[in-house]
């Protein structure tokens, strides 16, 4: 419901000033109309700009991937040529170089690729390569790049093995320049074992394709690029991207469908049209500037918004007018209600007219009267209540004068000391001084933190009382390294957990007990402080019992275990939720509690 409250105030404008709410709604009633026809009118157009530039394109890009077909096709068919040559049947026979070499097969072979190779300007080179045989090319010296080398490039693995060609493009790195070109690849057969046993390789430079390619325009600075079926460019206008990897967002994009168009998501955005063709396995691409697509549709747009602001000038010009002439009325109003805000109650707003504004002036001024009377009445009614509060808090003070100052009950304990060690009473002297050095401790005003060894300390001079009260039944030891003793812990922590230890762990007819404390290192920045005992134990739901209380235990109300619970609340509240006690036990065994503390290694002194 609130939630509902808070949208309508911001929908309504029931927060802003009535100046405000008047310029708002007087400019909506002109923008909406103007803004809807607009947005309406703008969308419009771009979509169709968009449609028939990408009609446009794809028509352009239909009539090139024919040409390039029946270009491709017609060196397809020339690879088939050479494969099906008499020399090159008994070529593909020979399984060995000694082979090739006795029967001097390699003169003809290089005829037969020289012959189809000079037969055609666009043809750069032909390459026949026999697996760990032989590499023949068209060209009067051997390929500049070895066979073994093909094997690595990213096309090599997918050239069919039944045969049937693949079209790559790559750059060939000859002697003394380098040269972009597409390649018809086909796997050689073997006539005996029909196994793959080589291949053979049509280089065909550009100057065909950039041809064609040149010759399609697309608006004032499209182009036309060509994509393989392994997302590399087959032809761009910048030959250096040739063969490299086309951009992945806007392929991914395009391989969902074979024919369509996009806009770009990158900067500058691009519109792209696209088909793909089956044959050639490429993608061709047109790609038109985004900005230069809706030049057309911006015109509108800008003509929309500066329309759009005159009217919003001249209807805030009217709205200022007319909000003027309600607005002073209610603005005396207001600064007559700063001045009751601050307890001024003198003086009458004077009521200038008889409308709506003048009644609630009117109003106002009865309620600023009534307002004032009641005021009074307040202030003497709190008066009293002050005055008998005054009068509890002298009684509560009196109260706690009356009830036994603590130092008073240390200075006794020394007393008692002294008065033991005159009669050569040593134990209860011991006791007297170990009483009175937890009181001190206790009353001693400092940090909520100390040090381990200080905390230590006076849980030592705990169990030598209890050790007099026990005797043979209970034994301890001490066993903190020292690294451990100058890391901080919440004050009076192990006292109360020891306490629960003799308090629960040992029952008439048990044998001795033994408790141990120690401190061993739990991650590189926390510790943790174990005490031990081999008392009776508890069952599970006890155990499960005081976990829960940890948490949720009223510390307050009394009860079994609280001064664990208290341990572990404290030293949460100081440390942070993930520090603090947990509990292990076995029946008849004995409990480990442990106490997770933060480490703070200490600065080695210079």
């Amino acid at each position: 419901m609130k939630v509902i409250t808070r949208v309508q105030r911001y929908i309504l404008l029931r927060d802003l000033p009535l100046t405000a709410k008047m310029l708002i709604f007087s400019a909506l009633i002109v923008v909406l109309p103007l803004l809807s026809v607009g947005l309406i009118s703008y969308q419009r157009s771009a979509d169709e700009l968009e449609r028939e530039a990408g009609q446009y394109s794809w028509q352009i890009i239909e009539q090139v991937k024919a040409h390039m077909e029946y270009y491709v096709k017609d060196f397809e068919i020339s690879t088939l040529r050479i494969i099906n040559h008499p020399d090159m049947n008994r070529f593909m026979r020979m399984s060995t170089l000694e082979e090739v070499q006795q029967s001097g097969i390699r003169a003809s072979i290089e005829q037969v690729l020289k012959n189809a190779a000079y037969s055609r300007s666009d043809i750069s080179n032909i390459t026949v390569i026999l697996n760990n045989v032989q590499v023949v090319d068209a060209v009067d010296f051997d390929s500049p790049y070895p066979a073994e080398e093909l094997k690595k490039e990213y096309w090599y693995p997918n050239i069919p093995m039944d045969g049937s060609p693949q079209l790559i493009s790559r750059v060939i790195p000859w002697p003394d320049h380098q040269e972009q070109v597409i390649s018809i690849v086909r796997r050689l057969i073997s006539p005996q074992t029909l196994q793959p046993i080589g291949l053979v390789i049509m280089d065909v430079n550009f100057k065909r394709i950039q041809e064609i390619a040149e010759k399609v325009t697309i608006g004032r600075t499209g182009f036309l690029y060509i994509v393989d079926s392994q997302n590399h460019y087959v032809y761009h206008p910048d030959l250096t991207q040739i063969g490299q990897p086309a951009n992945y967002n806007n392929q991914m994009q395009m391989w969902a469908r074979d024919n369509g168009s996009l806009i770009t998501e990158d900067q500058p955005r691009n519109f792209l049209t696209y088909s793909y063709s089956s044959y050639l396995g490429w993608r061709l691409v047109t790609s038109i500037p985004y900005t230069e697509l809706t030049s057309g549709a911006s015109y509108i747009g800008r003509t929309i918004f500066w329309t759009l602001l005159v009217t919003l000038a001249v209807a805030y010009l009217l709205g200022i007018g007319f909000a003027a002439s309600l607005l002073r009325p209610i603005r005396r109003l207001h600064h007559f209600m700063k001045k009751v805000e601050v307890g001024d109650f003198s003086g009458k707003l004077e009521v200038r007219s008889l409308d709506e504004l003048g009644l609630l002036t009117h109003g106002f001024n009865k309620m600023v009267e009534k307002l004032e009377g009641l005021l009074e009445e307040i202030y003497f009614t709190r008066l009293r209540e002050t005055e008998a509060s005054l009068r509890q808090k002298e009684t509560e003070l009196k109260v706690l004068q009356s009830q036994m100052n603590p130092h008073f009950l240390y200075n006794s304990l020394e007393t008692l000391r002294g008065m033991a060690l005159e009669q050569d009473m040593d134990d209860i002297a011991a006791m007297s001084a170990s009483l009175a050095k937890l009181l001190r401790y206790n009353l001693k005003s400092s940090t909520p933190t100390v040090t381990l060894r200080e905390e230590l300390s006076i849980c030592e001079v705990y169990l030598r009382i209890q050790k007099y009260r026990f005797e043979e039944k209970l034994d301890y030891e001490l066993d903190v390294p020292e690294w451990a003793l100058d890391q901080h812990i919440a004050k009076f922590s192990l006292q109360p957990i020891v306490e629960n230890s003799m308090i629960h762990g040992i029952e008439p007819g048990v044998g001795l007990m033994h408790i141990r404390i120690t401190a061993l290192r739990d991650t590189d920045d926390s510790f943790f402080v174990a005490i031990r005992d081999t008392g009776v134990g508890m069952s599970e739901q006890q155990l499960h019992k005081i976990h829960q209380d940890l948490e949720a235990k009223d510390v307050l109300a009394g009860g079994d275990h609280i001064g664990v619970a208290n341990v572990h609340r404290r030293i949460a509240y100081l440390y942070g939720p993930s520090y603090g006690v947990t509990l292990h036990s076995i029946p008849g065994k004995g409990t480990a509690v442990r106490i997770r503390l933060p480490l703070v290694e200490s600065k080695p002194s210079e």
